[in-house]
């Protein structure tokens, strides 16, 4: 899980459905803290500027999983396709992976930024730093986000950060999720697909992604392209549940032949590459233009590779104490069955001389009761009084699982998750026999004009609401 969606299945035999598994008691929540605006679910507050202030709560905290151990379902299902098991729905978390997607733009002031530099080094430097904090959300966060259905769509328009954006499951075997946003001044064009690989290593599932994530920053003409790191989530049979990403990121940019690549290092053995982040950005002679350092949890940093080769020589002759990483009870042997996640204590290693790129943003207070979600995240599945009517009929915030579950009905959401799932299972049957071939509605398959890779592109025409013909799938 973790960013990535999986396992639940139309073509699920039932056999593990969330239904066979007692949903554990609540935790104790204080009703003061359901919604600080003191409005309920719908009813948005408007500050006297004319901006609307979302929400900074969910309607109800999360529910205890400490009942449930992912094992007892996957002990099942060795041998089986992960796209064919159906977890409980105590994993999850109360949003659609089309909305997880939707967190990319939560800092989107680094789009704005890059569309204002002049210089295409700083506008790769902003473009580096919003590929790294499209992953930022993922920390902490191991709720499992609930696999789209097949023509399933999420809009959202943000005057505020001036974007408008809308996705759309657009294929159910294999999962594939696509995307479009723009900028509402015109400035940029985002777009790209996702369909993640999962792998089953018996204490960790990882997710290692598919699809071209495309960024058109039409003022300046240019256009990059990247794939995202892979995604592992450990302990997933006994101990605490976390997440790493790990793997290279190539971001090119297709007008100047400038390239950045980032290394997402893998934790190691004593945790201390953990989170990191180090790369550079070159130039299409491949000559070394900046370094870029510092965690995809924290911050991100950029100095000039003169500086940066200076300062670990200096550091390797022992010109600096190294800080010490973990403590003697945190190095686990490599028979320790809970592999724990190492309780790392130093911060990123400042260079002198270095710019700040990029900082993750402050979790509200109460994020551990709300899933570890972010301020950006809490008000994505949010219903404002009105929106039902001009929303598409296919929208997530219209599922009623994710909206019970986000309620704190857990008994009536696993009930309607499984309602669904039969019902796209009974239309994708219906379909074979009647032999139709299913048609996407807001994004059609073809060739990325910059990599010329396949790709799904949007269509258009979205926003003009007409929402006739628009699948029946909750």
């Amino acid at each position: 899980y973790g960013f990535y969606p999986g396992f639940d299945s139309d073509n699920s035999s039932g056999d593990f459905s969330e239904a066979n598994h007692k949903v554990p008691e609540i935790l104790d929540r204080d009703p003061h803290q359901s919604n600080r605006t003191g409005k309920q679910n719908g009813d948005t507050e408007i500050q006297e500027n004319g901006i609307k202030r979302h929400r900074t709560s969910l309607p109800a905290p999360m529910f205890s999983r400490s009942d449930f151990s992912v094992w007892s379902i996957l002990k099942k299902c060795i041998g089986l396709e992960l796209s064919k098991i159906t977890m409980p729905i105590v994993f999850n978390e109360p949003l659609s992976f089309l909305q997880r997607i939707t967190e990319y733009m939560e800092h989107i002031y680094l789009i704005n930024k890059a569309c204002s530099h002049a210089d295409p080094l700083e506008r790769m430097q902003a473009v580096a730093a919003f590929a790294v904090s499209a992953v930022a959300s993922q920390w902490e966060r191991t709720g499992k986000p609930f696999n789209p259905l097949l023509g399933e769509t999420y809009e959202l328009t943000r005057e505020d950060l001036g974007f408008r954006f809308i996705s759309e499951q657009v294929s159910h075997h294999p999962p594939i999720s696509a995307f479009y946003s723009e900028g509402l001044n015109k400035d940029f064009i985002f777009h790209g697909s996702i369909y993640p690989k999962l792998k089953f290593w018996g204490k960790s599932i990882e997710a290692e992604p598919r699809g071209t994530i495309t960024l058109e920053l039409l003022k300046h003409n240019e256009a990059y392209t990247w794939t995202n790191p892979t995604c592992c989530v450990h302990n997933v049979i006994i101990g605490k549940l976390w997440l790493e990403q790990y793997g290279t990121v190539e971001i090119v940019n297709h007008s100047t032949g400038d390239k950045c690549v980032l290394h997402f290092k893998p934790c190691g053995l004593f945790g201390k590459e953990l989170h990191r982040v180090e790369g550079h950005i070159q130039d299409k002679y491949r000559k070394k233009l900046c370094v870029i350092y510092g965690k995809w949890t924290e911050c991100l940093w950029c100095t000039d590779p003169t500086t940066y080769e200076t300062y670990k020589k200096n550091e390797k002759r022992g010109g600096e104490q190294k800080k010490k990483l973990v403590s003697e009870d945190d190095i686990k042997s490599e028979n320790d069955e809970a592999d724990d996640m190492p309780e790392i204590q130093d911060t990123v290693q400042f260079i002198p001389g270095s710019k700040l790129l990029w900082r993750i943003n402050c979790r509200p207070p109460n994020s551990s009761q709300m899933y570890n979600f972010t301020s950006f995240a809490v008000s994505l599945n949010e219903l404002e009084k009105g929106m039902e009517a001009i929303l598409a009929p296919t929208d997530c915030r219209l599922r009623p699982d994710i909206r019970n579950m986000e309620n704190g009905n857990m008994d009536v959401a696993s009930k309607e998750k499984e309602r669904l799932e039969e019902k796209q299972r009974a239309a994708r049957k219906e379909r074979a026999k009647d032999e139709v071939e299913w048609h996407t509605r807001w994004f059609h398959q073809g060739t990325n004009p910059y990599t010329g890779t396949s790709d799904w592109l949007y269509s258009g025409g979205y926003f003009d609401r007409n929402f006739s013909d628009c699948p029946d799938i909750y």
